[in-house]
């Protein structure tokens, strides 16, 4: 179980210094990450450990993460942002 100290701590981590990922993740965070389940977090935890340019070609769609764990947190993250 994440603190509310330990999802300040991702708030941060969040700021990537790319907009692309930074109006992705902030929001996430803010919005999201409390409503997920633990493996989930847990997943979203990991995601924020991938280097700026694998996110960035995951997160606009032109490749799929190959571990299934940052497959399912991208899969999430986009589900919530893109229009139904």
């Amino acid at each position: 179980m994440y603190t509310e100290e330990d999802i300040r701590r991702l708030q941060w981590q969040s700021r990537r210094g790319m907009l692309e990922l930074d109006v992705l993740f902030v929001p996430f965070v803010e919005q999201a990450f409390r409503d997920l389940d633990l493996e989930d977090q847990d997943r979203f935890v990991k995601l924020l450990a991938c280097e700026d340019q694998d996110l960035f070609l995951w997160f606009m769609q032109r490749e799929v993460p190959k571990d299934a764990d940052l497959a399912r947190i991208v899969s999430i993250i986009l589900k919530r942002v893109q229009p139904a």
